[in-house]
């Protein structure tokens, strides 16, 4: 019978749980992704904060290419934020990035390019909660450490039958206690790699592999006969919407122009096209705020980009100037080449539209 949210379930020894768990690791686990080469704190904390609502695959790339910019903790901390938004662009959650750029600062200012080698320590860091300073520490520094990441969450809960969805504090705080639990007092790093990869290849969201799990036996959920309602679901709420139109100026140099983005909010810190209330105000905006003249104006096909908590549907206007302005305004601005980029750190569908616009370019 599923376990409620407010009652620990009755663990199995939880040295024959974690030895099941390692055996398994050993002959079936993964051990070749990019961030388990080379395994320094450095590395696996990257890695960490950008698998968060990122998968595998995706990250992959964002974080060879990443580590071959920034080689090193004091090569993050020493670049600009424009370049590290830039290497993070399409990635998503821009937060973590100005988070993960903070932080590297922090510690080559504040801990002289080492990484704490406490839980406790790590979490005071900008951008790392006690999952990710578990993850650190356990693969990085050999220490106990447990983490409840969203595969762990996923399989503990389906281990379990536990109702309720993981969100709510009093589901977290008893999953923390399971992981606390279940967490061995030796292999850190394995246990940790393990845990992770059973929830990412077989426990997965959908169509789990229960056959070829090697907790399978003693699993209440699958005992359920519908292992997949555990986790439960985030109750569903109706996202909002809103509307924006992009202003997209282009100069007679094939420039557009962009502006930086306030650091808090969406896109923060990241450049884009400038934003009016409607297709109406495109030109007004142009004719006042960049005493431009327009030569060619074309109002695209608008588009929906979705945040986490609501839908932004966009209407991009391209407006073509006649002569070229003076200048940009203020140092928030920038003409930019997509001939000749500049490592900015663009805002996904500012990316987009560009990448379009160049291929359609005659």
């Amino acid at each position: 019978m599923p376990n409620s949210s407010k009652t620990k379930p009755a663990l199995i020894d939880p040295a024959a749980f974690n030895q099941t768990v390692l055996t398994w690791y050993d002959q079936h686990g993964r051990k070749h992704l990019p961030w388990q080469q080379h395994i320094s704190p450095y590395r696996v904390w990257v890695s960490e904060i950008m698998l968060q609502q990122t998968q595998v695959t995706t990250v992959i790339p964002y974080f060879e290419r990443f580590m071959q910019r920034f080689p090193t903790i004091a090569d993050l901390a020493a670049a600009t934020q424009d370049e590290v938004l830039h290497h993070w662009t399409g990635l998503g959650y821009y937060a973590r990035g100005r988070n993960l750029h903070k932080c590297a600062q922090v510690i080559c200012t504040e801990h002289a390019g080492d990484f704490p080698k406490s839980v406790d320590a790590l979490i005071q860091l900008p951008g790392i909660g006690r999952s990710t300073a578990g993850a650190i520490a356990s693969i990085s520094m050999n220490i106990e450490a447990p983490i409840l990441d969203g595969n762990v969450k996923r399989v503990l809960t389906r281990f379990y039958a536990i109702e309720g969805w993981p969100g709510t504090s009093t589901v977290e705080k008893n999953l923390w206690e399971i992981a606390t639990t279940l967490t061995p007092n030796h292999h850190h790093r394995e246990y940790t790699q393990a845990m992770m990869d059973l929830g990412a290849t077989l426990c997965t969201r959908s169509k789990p592999a229960c056959g070829i799990c090697p907790l399978l036996p003693q699993c209440q959920g699958h005992k359920t006969g519908k292992p997949t309602q555990f986790p439960n679901s985030k109750p569903k709420k109706e996202k909002p919407s809103k509307e924006t139109v992009l202003v997209m100026v282009k100069n007679p140099k094939g420039e557009w122009l962009l502006q930086q983005r306030p650091q808090q909010g969406i896109w923060g810190g990241l450049w884009s096209f400038p934003e009016v209330a409607s297709v109406d105000d495109a030109l007004t905006w142009v004719e006042q705020v960049l005493n431009g003249k327009s030569e060619h104006i074309e109002t695209l096909a608008t588009f929906r980009h979705t945040f986490s908590h609501y839908h932004l549907y966009i209407t991009p206007v391209a407006i073509h100037l006649a002569s070229l302005p003076a200048a940009v305004r203020e140092a928030a601005d920038h003409w930019y080449n997509p001939m000749q980029p500049s490592a900015l750190g663009l805002a996904a569908p500012v990316k987009t539209l560009l990448n379009t616009l160049q291929k359609d370019a005659p």
